[in-house]
């Protein structure tokens, strides 16, 4: 390889590296010990490099599947749940606030995500958090952009049924109320 080819070869490393590793890092983070996710994003970088050549022209789902590996192979000593498991609060937001409608939907909504199947949170979070497109998260999951379509609609049903408060409690038709007070 010339010393041009080099020269071009760290320039788009150097663009990649700079357009997607704030993104990286918060998609890390999210998912396992802060501590622990600039060693992740680190290794997901070295990745690049070394298989410079399989990566795409859209590098990002890319970087995101080998990042998700990568805390895949470090969880094994972990427990999976806190691996996969993604925080709600940022750590500059406080964890109070000063208006109990927006506190008690907090609290609501919280529920209802630690409800959900860590796949579904997964699936979710890859959309909402990540800004990922439907093709784009598929790329992460390995999967096809239709499967998953299919996971997403069903994940955000899930969440939906999860903080709707009649699912919780149906009232009962009032010939049934009859029928058990004779």
């Amino acid at each position: 390889m010339s010393s041009i080819e080099d020269g071009d070869r760290e320039r788009r490393f150097r663009s990649v590296h700079a357009a997607t590793y704030a993104d990286l890092l918060r998609f890390v983070q999210r998912r396992i010990p802060p501590s622990d996710a600039e060693d992740v994003v680190s290794t997901v970088f070295l990745t690049a490099w070394r298989r410079f050549d399989d990566l795409p022209e859209d590098a990002r789902p890319w970087l995101f599947a080998v990042a998700r590996r990568t805390m895949a192979n470090q969880t094994r000593g972990w427990l999976r749940r806190q691996a996969l498991d993604v925080r709600l609060v940022t750590p500059d937001e406080p964890a109070y606030g000063d208006d109990t409608v927006a506190a008690a939907a907090r609290i609501d909504l919280d529920r209802a995500w630690r409800g959900l199947r860590p796949g579904d949170r997964e699936v979710l979070a890859l959309v909402a958090f990540d800004g990922l497109t439907a093709e784009q998260a598929a790329t992460v999951l390995g999967c096809r952009r239709s499967t998953f379509a299919m996971r997403l609609g069903r994940a955000r049903e899930r969440l939906r049924a999860a903080l709707e408060p009649a699912a919780a409690v149906r009232p009962q038709p009032l010939t049934v109320l009859k029928e058990q007070q004779s």
